[in-house]
């Protein structure tokens, strides 16, 4: 029961909205416009009929004075046919209050008949109705031939019968309704007198009803409920269920003014000082800005040592003027630890098999990977309190790292957030600058943080590999704190000046090489590496992600434009040469723009593009295999050397002409290179005899050794098989296999040493078109890492020594004598 539809006073048992002397004929405004219209167009109906009002949301009781708002064409016609004929109306509720233009089997068949008091046209041209009801209606049928509805029907008389049982109901509901009116605010004292003064019982229960808080349906529930002890019951249990919610509101209002008089009465003395403040010209700034502040400090959830440090800030900053320097400092700083997640995190669970399926769909290939993290999730499910490894993706660009790393967020179902570290060279950007600095912030790793929202996010510290120290400090070494299990869970930020924990994110670093990561925070992470990918490899991945993300990124629809398996190999073959996929998504997406300006223009529907269309697009390959026109002449071999992009292959090439036995090295070779090539020099004269050399060949020769490409600088050891069997070729004038590439360092006693960077190396050869390739037999350890498909692709031959080497890849026959 609400006060708002509180009638002014009770008159004859009946409650009104104004005072009624007489039931005179209503007084009907004049019309105009489209009630004029509809008035000169309607006909009467029957006199054995009555006319009906449907309504929406509003049911109409008897013995109450109720407004109603008439809006649609058939309402007002009904309602005007009403007052021109001086005949009650029939007012009916929708079953459906969305239908428009109802029929009768779109309303309820109880209603209630009423008497219309007055007719109001208001200025916006919304038409009001202001209805008294009389009594229950039952509707039996609806007669046509009207404009609006009219119904033939039953009469239901209210029941007199009296008996102990409705007696003691009746005063049940009586006492229910004044209990209600005692807890409402504001309610009007004529409602509650109006109900002192009810007698019927039937009258009380639809009084009651009408001023009840409650659906429409369960008002026209009550309506149909013409059995009176039945009425009086469901009207008492509506009521004694709102009676429960507003006594359960008052007790709340109660506890909640006890809790706040102390809140109160320290405003009121904030207040009070503020205005001391002020009157001595130390206006300590807007106390609702501070209450905001205190109260949002104290809904942060800061451990207690910072609770303490904010709070006292949070002092410092009452007492200081508003146009102090210092009060925008103090008020960031506020705003920094408020912000930042301190609650502990509540990690989702985790699902190990989704996880496997989200890594599936991510990433192709990548097993090695794939399963280290995998065991990775594993170790978190079973010990989520334990200390997690700190991961570090290495691998050339393109490879997939950053995309590993949102694929495990999203495994862990956690947020994610990137932190780029390339190009960092300033302490403070790890750890943040001290307050006493203008402008100071916090560091990344807190900023990151703040971002995510959650102490529980997966941070990416991408390009870790690319930080360098300056006069500013290393912020290297600031990361040993961050990256360190045992330190990070009371990690200081200068700009915080607090503790903060961080040992429950994830970290996980991406580097191309790890040789410039200092090494003792290289020893504080677990080195994932990531190869390069096949030929093979980079056609499913643009088959099945590739060249999608290309159509979605061209405005490309299915079916529009397609791209062959052909295609794509063909552009891996003759128009990239990479690691990763990176240049290959950039080639398909040319492919494809070339397609969507066919289609924009309207000249097809449909492109299908195969390798003919490639080079018509792309134009002439860019990359061809030089293997075989390097290596048709002694004295070239084929080398393989890492880069910190991926493997790559080496064409060493020599040459001898007459002169002093001079070794001339050229191609921006490094010292180690240098000193290689050296020793390749005297291991071959060394073993002249056993390669058929003539050994004063050496002292009338010049040798020259070229590594091209000579604008490139090269060092290393891993060269040395190969500068060696350049050399043997040369002098002994037979040509080195086509097929075949090495790797490995040489000693002067002619044996082949390992060397690193195995997978990079044999996954180059591999796309290179190489079928055999030679290693040292020391690195057999590092077989198993090699991708499967370059394994199987290659044939792969062991070298304990330089004379396996010979013996591998020289041909038999001397080639015809070359003039140098």
């Amino acid at each position: 029961m609400t006060a708002k539809d509180a009638p002014s006073a009770p008159q004859n048992k009946t409650i009104v909205v104004e005072s009624i002397t007489a039931p005179a004929p209503p007084q009907v405004e004049p019309l105009t416009g489209q009630a004029a219209k509809i008035e000169a167009r309607a006909g009467g109906a029957p006199a054995d009929a009555m006319i009906v009002i449907p309504v929406r949301q509003t049911v109409l009781f008897p013995e109450i004075v109720f407004p109603i708002t008439i809006n649609r064409p058939m309402s007002v016609e009904a309602a005007q046919a009403a007052i021109r004929e001086q005949r009650q109306v029939l007012v009916l509720l929708q079953s459906d209050p969305s239908v428009d233009a109802p029929t009768g089997a779109d309303m309820h068949a109880v209603g209630t008949l009423a008497n219309i008091l007055r007719y109001v046209t208001a200025p916006d041209g919304s038409n009001h109705i202001i209805c008294q009801g009389v009594q229950r209606f039952r509707v039996t049928e609806f007669v046509t031939g009207q404009s609006y509805l009219v119904a033939r029907g039953l009469h239901l008389p209210e029941p007199t019968a009296t008996s102990s049982d409705i007696e003691a109901r009746f005063l049940l509901l009586r006492d229910q309704s004044l209990e209600v009116l005692s807890l409402l605010p504001q309610a009007p004292q004529e409602l509650r007198l109006a109900i002192e003064g009810v007698q019927s019982p039937a009258a009380l229960a639809d009084m009651a009803a009408a001023y009840m808080d409650i659906t429409p349906p369960e008002k026209q529930e009550i309506l149909e409920t013409t059995d009176l002890v039945a009425r009086l019951e469901k009207v008492s249990k509506l009521l004694a269920h709102r009676l429960e919610v507003l006594k359960l509101s008052a007790e709340i209002g109660r506890q909640t003014r006890a809790s706040l008089d102390d809140r109160q009465r320290e405003m009121l003395l904030r207040e009070q000082m503020a205005a001391i403040q002020k009157q001595l010209g130390e206006d300590g700034g807007n106390a609702a800005e501070i209450a905001d502040l205190e109260k949002a400090i104290d809904a942060a959830g800061m451990p207690d040592e910072v609770l303490t440090q904010a709070k006292k800030e949070l002092r410092r900053l009452q007492r200081m003027p508003d146009a102090s320097a210092e009060y925008g400092m103090i008020r960031t700083y506020l705003d920094w630890l408020i912000e930042l997640p301190w609650k502990p995190p509540e990690p989702p669970p985790i699902d190990i098999t989704e996880a496997r399926k989200i890594l599936d769909a991510d990433h192709y290939g990548l097993e090695r990977i794939k399963t280290r993290i995998i065991e990775y999730l594993a170790v978190r499910k079973l010990a989520p309190e334990g200390k997690a490894p700190i991961l570090c993706f290495v691998g050339p660009p393109g490879v997939g790292k950053t995309s590993l790393g949102q694929s495990i967020a999203k495994a862990l179902g956690r947020p994610f957030v990137r932190t780029s570290l390339g190009g960092v060279h300033d302490e403070a950007e790890i750890r943040g600058h001290r307050r006493t600095y203008i402008g100071a912030l916090p560091g990344n790793i807190i900023q990151a943080i703040r971002k995510a929202g959650s102490r529980g996010c997966v941070m990416m510290l991408d390009e870790i590999d690319k930080m360098g120290a300056g006069i500013q400090g290393d912020p290297a070494s600031a990361m040993l704190e961050v990256l360190d299990p045992e330190q990070n869970n009371s990690f200081r930020d200068n700009y915080l000046a607090v503790p903060f924990d961080l040992s429950r994110i994830v970290f996980i670093a991406t580097a191309n090489q790890m040789d410039t990561i200092a090494g003792p925070l290289r020893d504080r992470m677990e080195v994932i590496s990531l190869a390069g990918y096949t030929a093979e490899e980079k056609l499913q991945i643009a088959e099945r992600y590739l060249v999608r993300r290309q159509l979605d990124a061209n405005g490309l629809k299915d079916g529009q434009a397609t791209v062959s398996a052909e295609a794509i190999a063909d552009i891996i073959k003759g128009y990239t040469r990479e690691a990763g996929v990176r240049s290959l998504e950039r080639e398909i997406g040319r492919v494809l723009r070339n397609a969507a300006v066919q289609i924009a223009e309207g000249k097809t529907d449909k492109v299908e593009i195969g390798p003919a269309q490639v080079s018509e697009i792309l134009g002439q390959p860019r990359f061809e295999n030089e293997v075989a026109m390097r290596t048709s002449t002694p004295g070239v071999a084929t080398g393989l050397a890492w880069t910190p992009v991926g493997g790559d292959i080496l064409f060493i090439e020599a040459a001898r002409s007459h002169g002093a036995g001079r070794l001339i090295l050229t191609g921006q070779l490094g010292d180690v290179m240098k000193e290689s090539a050296q020793a390749a020099l005297s291991l071959v004269k060394s073993r002249a005899s056993a390669l058929g050399i003539d050994p004063e060949l050496f002292e009338k020769s010049d040798i020259h050794v070229h590594v091209p490409a000579g604008a490139t600088p090269k060092d290393g050891p891993s060269a040395g098989v190969a500068m060696f069997m350049a050399l043997a070729s040369l002098m002994t004038g037979r040509k080195i296999r086509s097929d075949t590439a090495m790797t490995g360092e040489i000693s002067l006693r002619g044996l082949v040493l390992p060397v690193g960077g195995i997978k990079e190396k044999v996954v180059a050869a591999a796309g290179a078109g190489l079928t055999r390739v030679m290693l040292p037999a020391r690195n057999r350890r590092d077989y198993d890492e090699i991708p499967k498909d370059a394994r199987d692709r290659l044939e792969f031959v062991w070298l304990e020594r330089v004379e396996d080497a010979v013996a591998a890849a020289l041909e038999g026959e001397r080639a015809p004598e070359q003039v140098y």
